[in-house]
């Protein structure tokens, strides 16, 4: 008996630090530990740089990227006379939008057309007051857009018939939507096959996390 009760002993205090280091562990989990964040869209923070332009807006008023610190930001880039991409692409952002409720406040959709051509700042404002108030349509001579896409890695090209305005022709352009936050640092990409139902669980997190107990 004497010899089983050293062994239970001894198996007591080789366990008890082993207990011991568990129960810290699960009070720093409970006191301040954080779990990561889950998103539908790809995380890139760290991978793009901030919001940054010099572009023209829909009220034909020069902007910099600096102009729209201190909301969450969708940058997107397209053009108005897109026959397909772009008028579901601002639908679902408009939805989403919609969706958020009072929370829409604190996001602001850019919307970036790559064919300056045409749309111009009149062009672009009745093109997205058309899917909602809170969108704004910014464009900007070849050399601004340029760097911008550039800076993105968006890409663009024109169509048979560019530059004739009289005549239609196709722009082409990458279709992904870049979230960033109110400091303006980049921190996600949107896919075509995102719904805007998951665009909007991310843009909750993201204002959850940019306006915490709010």
């Amino acid at each position: 008996m004497q010899l089983n009760g050293v062994r239970i002993r001894a198996g007591a205090r080789m366990i008890a630090p082993a207990l011991t280091t568990l129960i810290i562990s699960l009070v720093l989990v409970g006191c301040g530990g954080k779990a990561p964040a889950k998103w539908n869209a790809t995380d890139i923070s760290g991978v793009m740089e901030p919001l940054t332009f010099n572009l023209t807006d829909d009220h034909d008023k020069s902007v910099t990227g600096k102009d729209y610190r201190g909301k969450v930001v969708m940058l997107y880039f397209g053009y108005t006379f897109c026959p397909d991409v772009c008028p579901q692409t601002l639908t679902r952002l408009a939805t989403s939008l919609k969706a958020l409720g009072k929370q829409a406040e604190k996001v602001q959709v850019l919307f970036v057309s790559v064919d300056p051509n045409r749309d111009t700042p009149q062009v672009l404002r009745e093109y997205v007051k058309y899917f909602s108030p809170q969108m704004l349509g910014l464009t900007g001579t070849q050399s601004e857009l340029k760097d911008v896409t550039k800076r993105y890695r968006v890409a663009y090209s024109y169509g048979k018939g560019y530059p004739d305005k009289k005549t239609f022709y196709v722009v082409n352009h990458s279709a992904s939507i870049y979230i960033f936050d109110p400091k303006g640092n980049a921190r996600l990409l949107v896919d075509q096959q995102e719904t805007s139902e998951q665009i909007t669980a991310d843009l909750k997190q993201m204002i959850a996390q940019s306006w915490p107990g709010q």
